[in-house]
């Protein structure tokens, strides 16, 4: 019998990872257009705000898992594969680079987050050959670290005048700042290391982003009730350029008592990576190995989105740019934009798939970094590539 799913799925694809990447890109579409308040478990009416923050780490996890799949998977590149692992990695990343500055040269309301990611694939390279404990153990040190520092130098440079610098914006002081979202990648390259078929795998993932998430928000929320009720205040905002704080402004915390979105303090790393691991493990328990076809039936909008992710993004951003910035009005939810946007892009997603396959900028990143990482890998004596397996086949099409 054909597999609902066989248009975007080779014999090893694994199509869990597919509908996360759908789930995380259509939570950054509402990111993008709806008008979200703080989300609060509590209250129904806000929960439409799990997307603010959530969908894009839970993407920048799915480009780890991507970048670990591209260099081995569960046993880690070595020699020459790995010399290729980088070089297809490091072409991606300059494409995506390009990609994201087109996009962001658009003028739309909306920060682009492909030009931080393009750094982040950089920032990685360093680590393909690690195993999946020392990638969790760095993630770790880097949640506790990195916002420190973030939020140190990020006042260093705003005194100093630098904090624009396109470079420093990308590594420190951006909306998506590279020393702080590397640890959504790394934690991704971690779980792209695992056997993600394995059904005692997916539940330990589960299991371990619940009590992450759990105690991540918690302590967040602990942290700011206990900021609130104190005489500490919200914090020192960044200074003037070429007025320089004191040491005690210099390193004060507060503004890390927090775990809401996008303020990058560790509360807020582990809720996020918790939100997101626990949301990879469902869908790879949804859409495991010999669920009903029903159900892929259902699903098949979404994997196929999120099996040409970078494509949907990008459309999507497009089409605000056409729109124009009339879309974004205060007090509107934009509610019939969202759904409208939303639906027409899961259609041509499903069309292109059935039809097309590959989504076309996944098609052109596959095939150009390919083609350099051969061109790169024959300059060196004795590094004539191998014939590809099956499993090497699949991953030159991720």
């Amino acid at each position: 019998m054909t597999s609902p799913l066989r248009p975007v799925a080779g014999p090893d694809r694994i199509l869990g990872l597919d509908l996360a990447r759908g789930l995380a890109v259509i939570g950054m579409f509402a990111a993008h257009v709806l008008i979200l308040g703080e989300f609060d478990w509590t209250t129904p009416i806000s929960w439409g705000g799990v997307v603010d923050g959530r969908s894009a780490a839970t993407f920048a996890l799915l480009a780890g898992v991507s970048i670990a799949i591209i260099s081995g998977g569960v046993a880690p590149a070595e020699g020459v594969a790995l010399t290729r692992a980088r070089a297809r990695i490091l072409v991606r990343a300059a494409l995506i680079f390009v990609l994201g500055g087109l996009l962001s040269a658009l003028g739309t309301n909306v920060y682009i987050i492909l030009e931080y990611y393009a750094v982040i694939f950089v920032m990685a390279l360093p680590v393909l050959r690690w195993r999946s404990r020392s990638l969790f153990a760095l993630a770790g040190v880097l949640a506790l670290v990195a916002p420190i520092a973030q939020l140190v130098l990020t006042r260093l440079l705003s005194a100093a005048g630098l904090a624009e610098l396109p470079p420093l914006t990308l590594l420190i002081t951006g909306a998506y700042p590279a020393i702080v979202w590397f640890v959504f990648v790394l934690v991704g390259v971690g779980i792209g290391r695992l056997d993600l078929r394995v059904r005692r795998v997916q539940l330990r993932l589960l299991a371990a982003g619940v009590v992450l998430a759990v105690l991540g928000y918690t302590a967040g929320s602990v942290a700011a009730l206990w900021l609130e009720r104190t005489s500490l205040g919200t914090g020192t905002s960044a200074p003037s350029p070429g007025v320089y704080p004191e040491v005690s402004e210099l390193f004060d915390l507060t503004p890390l008592l927090t775990a809401l979105p996008h303020t990058g303090s560790p509360f807020e790393l582990a809720g996020a990576t918790g939100f997101a691991v626990a949301l990879v493990a469902l869908c790879l328990i949804v859409l495991r190995p010999g669920v009903l076809a029903a159900v892929r039936v259902i699903l098949f909008p979404l994997v196929a989105t999120g099996s040409m992710a970078l494509s949907a993004y990008s459309a999507q951003i497009i089409a605000l740019a056409v729109i124009g910035d009339g879309y974004w009005v205060q007090g509107s939810n934009n509610a019939a934009l969202y759904l409208s946007l939303t639906l027409s892009i899961l259609l041509l997603c499903t069309l292109w798939s059935l039809f097309l396959g590959r989504g076309p900028l996944e098609r052109f990143l596959s095939e150009a970094s390919r083609s350099m990482a051969e061109r790169i890998t024959a300059r060196r004596p004795g590094n004539a590539l191998p014939e590809l397996s099956t499993g090497d086949r699949v991953r030159e099409r991720e």
